[in-house]
């Protein structure tokens, strides 16, 4: 017993024991509803969907469900396990996202755990119970098996079935590719930097090309065949994703949860000149792509975090050793029993609140819908059975797909199939801008559903064409007066 509860033992599982509680948290994120809706029409009939089967306004339109195999697991998950299942999973799968990274840290384990920590702080923005959790997991295990790679080549044939998985549950399969081709280009550079002959490192390179060429061969053997390749390009030229969704903003310093990225981001500028520790040119040429990334998208700063830490912790190792404190922070081999039995009761006591936590998470979950979503809006649309076609806010039209789903809605996250252009008039009606009466007409537009703080709210309050026929502190329900229908 006492050789295995050992304090750094003890540190280990109560890092991770304190991520997976942060990540268990309440589904939030708008567009959770419309990957459970799809998983749940993949399901029911046992296809792909090619076609929008969601919306009115682009009903039939060719659609992309890149994340087709995320969403059927999803649904199976709530089919199966509920809030609950689907809480503890998505958070299991968080907390494996900072494990394979903390494996990935050499040097001392104290100082790698609280980078670690301080990486989940950057990265937990963008946590939740989202297609895009999966795709980040890959994206850490690929770079686990890239570093293990330098030992043993034969490693890397595990990247080429992950990219296959990869591609089926999420279009972030492109990050493992440019990671990929970022290796094996710093490697490249690395071995010509290093003086030596190309000749003689062509075994070494010859795997991760191979590698790279059949990990962008798999992508294909997907639902949507060709297409996929194309999508991640289109996806980062969508101007209107950068206007209006947080994720693909650039990073606002002015926001106390970026502290964290700051740090690690400043920190990496200076710990070369404090250590003398150069970093190689394959670490150099990953750090400064994801840097960039991370400086334009929010999106990418879980990246660049996954890139960060490991260089972080060799530059904290060796500044330790610099100043001879790398001794003092040794873990210990072994542990009194006095000690191993305060570990048991840090770990019990861990247990205990991360039940405690889940539980209470799992209980409020419709309280934080009902916060969230217009839970009794919709409600009153679905007992009243008020006209449609809806125009409903950008955030809501997922949550709608899977509360109306005999309803078409006008627009969804799914900013992809709906297009720049679309995107664009939907906000311009939304904030009142030029025309905005255009598209409602165009649409044929009869009943509005925004939070009552939205412009156009406003504007309808006042007129006589409109009538509000429902009010709550989250949502208001418009629709055309009697005389309007005539």
């Amino acid at each position: 017993m006492q050789g295995l509860l050992t304090l750094r033992r003890a540190f280990v599982v109560i890092l991770f024991g304190g991520i997976f509680v942060l990540a268990a948290r309440n589904i939030t994120d708008p567009d959770f509803w419309w990957h459970l809706r799809t998983g749940q029409y993949i399901v029911e009939n046992r296809s792909v969907p090619h076609a929008d089967p969601f919306s009115f306004t682009k009903l039939g339109q060719p659609w992309i469900a890149h994340e087709w195999l995320s969403e059927v697991f999803i649904y199976g998950l709530y089919r199966l396990a509920g809030w609950g299942g689907l809480i503890v999973i998505f958070a299991l799968l968080t907390m494996a996202i900072f494990l394979f990274l903390y494996w990935r840290c050499g040097g001392q384990p104290y100082v790698a755990g609280v980078l670690v920590l301080l990486g989940a702080f950057a990265c937990r923005p963008t946590w939740g119970v989202r297609p895009q959790t999966i795709s980040l997991l890959l994206a850490s295990i690929l770079l686990w098996l890239l570093e293990r790679s330098d030992q043993d080549r034969r490693i890397l044939w595990w990247v080429v079935p992950m990219t296959l998985l990869w591609a089926n549950l999420h279009a972030g399969y492109s990050l493992g590719i440019a990671l990929l081709l970022l290796w094996l280009i710093g490697s490249w550079l690395d071995t010509k930097l290093g003086k030596e002959s190309l000749d003689q490192h062509a075994a070494p390179l010859r795997p991760l090309m191979v590698t790279l060429s059949l990990a962008v061969l798999v992508v294909m053997a997907n639902p949507n065949g060709l297409r996929l390749y194309s999508y991640p390009i289109k996806t980062l030229r969508s101007s209107a994703m950068q206007r209006h969704i947080v994720e693909w903003f650039s990073p606002d310093f002015h926001r106390g949860e970026l502290a964290p990225f700051l740090v690690l981001l400043l920190a990496v500028l200076v710990a070369p000149a404090l250590t003398g520790l150069r970093p190689s040119a394959r670490q150099l040429l990953v750090l400064c792509v994801s840097a960039f990334a991370a400086l334009q998208f929010n999106r990418f700063i879980p990246i660049f975090i996954l890139v960060v830490i490991p260089v972080l912790s060799e530059q904290g190792r060796a500044w330790l050793e610099i100043h001879g404190w790398h001794r003092v922070l040794q873990p210990a081999p072994g542990a009194p029993f006095s000690k191993a039995l305060l570990n048991a009761a840090g770990m019990g006591v861990l247990a205990i609140l991360a039940y405690t936590h889940v539980r209470n998470v799992v209980r409020s979950q419709p309280i934080a819908e009902a916060e969230a979503f217009p839970k009794a809006a919709v409600q009153f649309l679905a007992e009243h059975g008020f006209f449609a076609p809806y125009f409903n806010n950008y955030s809501w039209g997922g949550y709608m797909i899977w509360k109306l789903p005999a309803e078409k809605v006008f627009v969804d996250g799914r900013a992809d199939l709906y297009g720049d252009d679309f995107v664009e008039d939907h906000f311009r009606t939304y904030g009142l801008i030029g025309d905005w009466r255009r598209e409602l007409e165009c649409w044929k537009i009869r009943t509005v559903v925004v939070p009552p703080t939205a412009p156009i709210a406003n504007a309808l309050s006042t007129d006589k064409l409109w009538r509000e026929v429902f009010r709550d502190s989250q949502a208001t329900v418009f629709t055309r007066s009697f005389a309007a229908h005539n």
